[in-house]
Parts: structure tokens; C-alpha cells; sequence
């Protein structure tokens, strides 16, 4: 009974992702090319805790159920609309790391994704921005489409952009905002 409970689940999820997301920004996905930035899905609270450790999820903001299934969601938006990948890029944060794996599987960690928000890691900020915009002016836009899962922060040096948990905000490479999709959770 929990299994057809948990498949009912999973299923409304990948239903209603096919809702929120929007034709005008699917179409743009389908096309590949885009620089693709996802904020980490909905894990409670705000910042890291004062004991955070990078390598210890348990010290850590996590993803929450809520959290695990907009990951799902994102995954099926991807998924269920044939949209191109090339590469999936997260920070190291568990977050982030749980994010990519739920909706996506397969991804790298790539530090430069990492969040800046808290005063220890401040000071990578316009280095850790200005590598992303290094990479991207090599970056072959010809295979797909590039995701980045990442935080708030980050997406906002980047993009000059707000983003919410789950919100997938699309981009060219030259980090101009084509559209979004808020994803729920």
C-alpha cells in the first residue's frame, strides 16, 4: 500500500510539472544552447549553520520531502519535454548536490557553484562569478543545454536575478535572462 501511495505521489509530481512550466520557456529549452541556472530545491531555513561542514550533510541545510519532490519535478520538467543536456554542474553544498542527483542523476561538482552567502566564503565571491563567466565564453553552446545547480547568490552575481527555491532560470551564455519556471514545493 505505501509503494502505490508513493507511486501516486511520484506520478502527481511529474504531472504537474508538465503545468508549471511554461510553453514560451520550453521552447527555448528544447532549442539547447541556454545556460540553465537551478537553485537548489526547498531545504528549510536560510544560510548555513554556524557548525557547517562542506564534506557533512548532517551539519548542514537539507533538502526536506517538500524539497525532494520539486527535485523530481525538475527532473520530469527536463525529462518529460525531450530538453537537451550537455553537462549538469553543482556546488558541493548537500543541497545542491541532492537537487541535481534527484533531478537528474548524473552531474559533476564544480566548486564555483558553491554559495557565497556566509562570511567565510564571501570573499570568493567576484572570483568564483568571474571564473563562471570565464568558462562560459569557451563553453560549446552546441550540445545542449548547460545546468547549473547552484544558490541564490551565486545565480544573482551572475544574473542580477532573484531566484526562489526550484526556480529554474534560463539564460544565454553571455548571462542574459531568457525566461524562468518556478517549480513548486
Amino acid at each position: 500500500m505505501i509503494k502505490l501511495i508513493t507511486l501516486l505521489l511520484t506520478f502527481n509530481v511529474i504531472f504537474q510539472s508538465t503545468l508549471i512550466a511554461k510553453d514560451k520557456e520550453i521552447e527555448l529549452l528544447q532549442e539547447g544552447g541556454k545556460v540553465v541556472f537551478i537553485r537548489h530545491a526547498y531545504a528549510p531555513g536560510g544560510g548555513d549553520p554556524i557548525n557547517f561542514i562542506i564534506d557533512d550533510c548532517n551539519t548542514q541545510r537539507n533538502l526536506n520531502e517538500q524539497g525532494i519532490n520539486q527535485s523530481y519535478t525538475i527532473g520530469a520538467i527536463f525529462h518529460n519535454n525531450q530538453i537537451p543536456i550537455d553537462r549538469v554542474l553543482s556546488s558541493q553544498w548537500c543541497r545542491c548536490l541532492d537537487t541535481a542527483k534527484f533531478a537528474f542523476e548524473n552531474f559533476e561538482i564544480w566548486n564555483t557553484l558553491n554559495s557565497t552567502f556566509s562570511e567565510t566564503f564571501r570573499k570568493n565571491h567576484a572570483e568564483q562569478i568571474s571564473e563562471l563567466r570565464e568558462f562560459l565564453k569557451h563553453w560549446d553552446d552546441s550540445k545542449g543545454n548547460l545546468i547549473l545547480v547552484t544558490h541564490y547568490v551565486i545565480i544573482e552575481g551572475a544574473l542580477n536575478y532573484y531566484s526562489s527555491s526550484g526556480e529554474i532560470v534560463i539564460a544565454n551564455k553571455y548571462l542574459e535572462v531568457l525566461g524562468n519556471i518556478k517549480t513548486k514545493y
